[in-house]
């Protein structure tokens, strides 16, 4: 850990982002991001889930950077809490969506063959099978099991195993791109 100038940098720095500076906001990314990943990661145990926590940690510092009080603590200790906490919540909400998963035994196979069916049963012709078709197969099966069986957001990332507002980002970003393939 570096001590000296660096936490008065970073008090700087979130009070500038307090103030609408986004230049500060990078100063904090370039500074501290790769240690927060590594903290993140140590907590949800996957890189690309920890990348995630941190990108939603920082949208947070960003918006609620004028809560932070030097009186109270350090901006390091603020923002690494911030971080922890996402992760946290991140591996509570993952285990509450497996609860559900084993509880419900969600009768995977027969689901899982009726989205794939209704998948191969479009004409290989149509317009909607080729945009459907173009999307990546998460994206494709997250717009299926939400639009064709009828899972929530919830119940499609606890059987796609990806956190729920990943799931909710995919299912959006590939409704857009199915609606603008479509257009």
């Amino acid at each position: 850990m570096q001590t000296g100038p660096v936490p008065n940098d970073l008090d700087r720095a979130l009070a500038a982002c307090a103030k609408g500076d986004k230049s500060a906001l990078r100063l904090i990314f370039d500074r501290e991001a790769g240690r927060l990943v590594a903290v993140a990661q140590r907590i949800v145990k996957r890189r690309e889930l920890a990348e995630e926590v941190v990108q939603e940690s920082f949208v947070r510092i960003w918006t609620h950077a004028h809560q932070y009080r030097a009186d109270q603590g350090s901006a390091r200790g603020w923002i690494y809490a911030i971080v922890r906490n996402r992760a946290l919540n991140l591996v509570r909400d993952t285990r509450r969506e497996l609860i559900v998963e084993d509880v419900e035994m969600l009768r995977d196979g027969e689901e899982a063959t009726e989205v794939v069916a209704v998948w191969q049963k479009l004409d290989r012709n149509s317009r909607l099978y080729e945009c459907l078709g173009s999307l990546d197969e998460t994206k494709r099966q997250g717009i299926l099991m939400a639009y064709v069986a009828g899972y929530s957001h919830g119940e499609i990332a606890g059987r796609l195993r990806i956190p729920l507002g990943t799931t909710k980002s995919w299912i959006r970003r590939g409704l857009i791109a199915l609606r603008e393939c479509m257009a």
